[in-house]
């Protein structure tokens, strides 16, 4: 199999969020990075604007990477609860880039949302787009990584990266797997990737998922599985 050139996102901050489907007001983290979420990151140092969906499609299409877990927080995931409460005549900011009036009476109670977030995270991907021949390609996506179009973020505004996010050279690989696997690290870390990108049984796959995390850029909805394993990668080289 030939190799293939990965680049190396370092995802750490005080908090991340990785996206998941959302219901009602409850917005969920997933346990590693969403391709969806994915593709935002990227789009955005890109400069790609939220209405430009064509591109955000092709971009997530291409998309192809893996991620491991260099640090877990134990004490679990953050809860940040929001509350706001809503006049008849009130209006609010929406990302269509116009307010949004309300029609219905006024509330006595708050309304409310949840988001969850990972604290503390240190997450590593390895990412690269196929074809490579297309626009962007890698070295125009490490060049947007390293001098962004706008500020970065991890799933959400609030969760602001520590430091760069690309602190390895890109790698030379056969798979997802075995670049996260040169990414030098400690001990046996938990770890995803797409299936046929890696080990597929044996004593590192801990199960198979149909995952979720497809969006359509047109509609702005999430719709569709791509199959991944989680299982857990050894590092070659110890820090």
């Amino acid at each position: 199999m030939p190799d293939h050139r990965w680049l190396i996102l370092t995802l750490e901050a005080p908090l991340v969020a990785f996206g998941g489907v959302t219901i009602d007001q409850m917005g969920v983290t997933r346990d590693f990075p969403a391709a969806s979420m994915l593709t935002g990151l990227l789009a955005n140092a890109l400069g790609y604007a939220r209405t430009d969906w064509q591109q955000h499609q092709h971009l997530q299409d291409r998309l192809l990477f893996a991620a491991r877990w260099e640090r877990e927080n134990s004490s679990g995931l953050l809860t940040d609860t929001q509350n706001v409460r809503l006049e008849k005549n009130d209006k609010c900011w929406t990302t269509w880039g116009e307010p949004e009036g309300r029609t219905g009476d006024s509330y006595g109670g708050p309304h409310r949302r949840f988001r969850k977030y990972h604290m503390d995270a240190h997450v590593t991907v390895v990412l690269r787009l196929e074809p490579d021949s297309c626009v962007p390609d890698h070295d125009t996506l490490t060049a947007c990584i390293d001098r962004p179009a706008r500020p970065l973020f991890i799933g959400r505004k609030p969760c602001l990266p520590s430091g760069p996010l690309r602190r390895h050279e890109s790698v030379l690989a056969s798979s997802a797997y075995a670049a996260l696997r040169q990414i030098p690290g400690q001990g046996r870390l938990r770890a995803l990737w797409p299936l046929g990108e890696g080990p597929e049984a044996g004593e590192n796959v801990q199960c198979h998922l149909d995952l979720p995390d497809i969006r359509n850029w047109r509609t702005g909805l999430h719709g569709g599985t791509r199959r991944v394993v989680e299982g857990f990668v050894h590092p070659e080289q110890g820090l």
